[in-house]
């Protein structure tokens, strides 16, 4: 049995192997979108299959939408013709519960799939046809924080960036050119008003976004490629909006368990892949069953009943408050401090680390002593609770296949949020910067992950990162087990506020995280040493 629109048809089979299905036509569905679109989705991966997906399949099973959502993808065009295509933009969504067992659905809410690729003529007039379409509601974007930057570590506009602004809207390459070209369609043909939603886990999401997309029409304006006008458009919130949001949902690579429980159900084809710019993606998607997305409620055109599907529609504090909760202190600081130790002690799974009294005792201290101080409650989520549902169930779930490794990537892109906030939160209150512990360790313990030596002496592999051979290359001369061999290198990284959000030298905390990264060089065992003086 193979996963298609055709198959949807056989309910019986589906059922005896517990797969739910939809509960509309999923052929109207596709129709009426592809005539009156309501919404595109940049990022088509497994956040967005698994959660964002499935929140319009409950409003469409129910009655409360009639059309789906265009997804599109401006990064790994793998994704949409080896995932997508091939299984009529159907995803087996597979719901991993703290009981060892399974829920399976089959999402189908999508209609359309797109390569969001300036060289395809053909995608990009379907792009356009989208975007000058009044019906269009929303965008919205799950392209991980790298996605929406412009400028590298030294603050410079990444070459690509550059060729964008000087060729124009016609030529545009980067995920902040496209999306801007194709909002210079929209305007020329009525200036009808949307929101751009980012749905990404970082910090102002949406100001990142509009920032970013403003910067390149602003150059296009000086450029003269587009006109005062133009430039109001989308500078105006009450014609263009973007909205702040909060995303929560933890969706680790698929499971060789997973797969191999649907291929025992005669269920063909699951089989995950490796994309050209190495995705490790499959036709399923396993994630656990906590999830959380809140949304400021600005959306000058209408929008999907979102709120009737589980998500929180509030105001921009409250999102704020939220996500500076989950962001900077309850979830993703712990997550982090996690994947660089897990790396460095030889674990491959997360729900291990939290066997570990060490690992246990950091990410409880990052959270409950140096973090909720700090925090803002939103009122609509307890800050403690959060962190207890984490540490507790979530962290430890042992059906949640996800790795250390995985998290590990892009953490040159994070730690300004997940530990430079709550830096400057202290600083700000005027708390001693000497109660940080967990804090300075955790970036220690980052700086010496990025060495590629674990704690047992042997080479190991770097997740990926965009700052990883400039961040490598400043740490050159720095050799495991002779501290000696530090010289100061690592103060030119730790001033460095595109990085950290502030200058960590100049507010006094480098002496720290040096002093415990140069323990952590000390040998075989010195990264757990080093753990257990600090935390034990």
């Amino acid at each position: 049995m193979k996963m298609n629109r055709a198959s949807l048809c056989e309910r019986a089979a589906w059922e005896k192997v517990h797969v739910a299905l939809p509960d509309y036509d999923v052929e109207a569905m596709v129709a009426r979108t592809k005539e009156n679109p309501i919404w595109v989705h940049f990022g088509a991966g497994n956040i967005f299959r698994g959660f964002i997906a499935a929140l319009q399949q409950k409003l469409l099973n129910e009655g409360l939408a009639d059309r789906g959502i265009v997804a599109a993808d401006t990064f790994d065009y793998d994704i949409i013709t080896r995932i997508y295509d091939p299984f009529d933009n159907l995803t087996m969504n597979v719901t991993l519960n703290p009981d060892a067992t399974t829920s399976r659905e089959i999402i189908a809410s999508v209609a359309e799939a797109l390569r969001a690729d300036a060289a395809d003529r053909g995608q990009m007039a379907r792009f356009a046809e989208i975007f000058v379409n009044p019906s269009l509601q929303m965008v919205s974007f799950t392209i991980t924080e790298k996605g929406y930057a412009l400028r590298n570590m030294a603050g410079e506009l990444m070459p690509v960036v550059l060729a964008d602004m000087k060729e124009g809207p016609e030529h545009a390459r980067h995920a902040m050119s496209v999306v801007t070209a194709l909002m210079l369609k929209r305007f020329e043909a009525g200036a009808c008003p949307i929101a751009l939603v980012s749905m990404d886990n970082c910090s102002h999401n949406g100001e990142k976004l509009r920032s970013s997309v403003l910067e390149i029409a602003r150059a296009w304006k000086e450029n003269g490629f587009v006109d005062d006008a133009f430039l109001a458009y989308m500078e105006d919130e009450e014609k263009v909006a973007f909205p702040w949001s909060m995303i929560d949902k933890i969706t680790p690579r698929p499971a060789k368990v997973v797969e191999e429980s649907l291929l025992d159900d005669g269920i063909e084809e699951m089989a995950p892949i490796v994309t050209g710019r190495n995705t490790f993606i499959a036709p399923f998607v396993n994630a656990e069953r906590p999830q959380y997305l809140v949304v400021e409620d600005r959306f000058p055109n209408g929008r999907p009943a979102l709120e009737k599907a589980g998500v929180y529609m509030t105001d921009r504090d409250t999102v704020n408050c939220t996500e500076r909760m989950k962001v900077t202190t309850c979830l993703n600081p712990l997550h982090t401090a996690l994947a660089v130790y897990g790396c460095m002690l030889g674990y491959t799974l997360i729900c291990e680390e939290m066997k570990d009294e060490d690992l246990v005792k950091l990410v409880r201290r990052l959270g409950y002593v140096e973090g909720l101080p700090v925090v803002v409650d939103p009122k609509i989520l307890s800050p403690k609770a959060f962190i207890d549902e984490v540490v507790t169930e979530r962290l430890p779930n042992p059906f949640m296949p996800d790795a250390p490794q995985r998290i590990a990537t892009d953490t040159s892109q994070k730690v300004g949020i997940r530990f430079g906030e709550t830096i400057k939160s202290y600083v700000a209150e005027g708390r001693d910067l000497n109660d940080l512990i967990a804090i300075p360790l955790a970036i220690a313990g980052w700086l010496r992950y990025l060495l590629g030596v674990g704690d047992d002496g042997k080479a190991m592999e770097i997740s990926s990162d965009p700052m990883k051979e400039e961040l490598q290359s400043k740490l050159a001369g720095i050799e495991v087990g002779k501290p000696q061999t530090y010289q100061g290198q690592l103060r030119e990284i730790l001033s460095n506020e595109v990085i950290f959000g502030s200058d960590l030298c100049k507010i006094g905390l480098s002496d720290r995280i040096e002093q415990m990264f140069v323990e952590e060089l000390a040998g075989v065992g010195a990264v757990r040493a080093t753990l257990k003086k600090y935390i034990g």
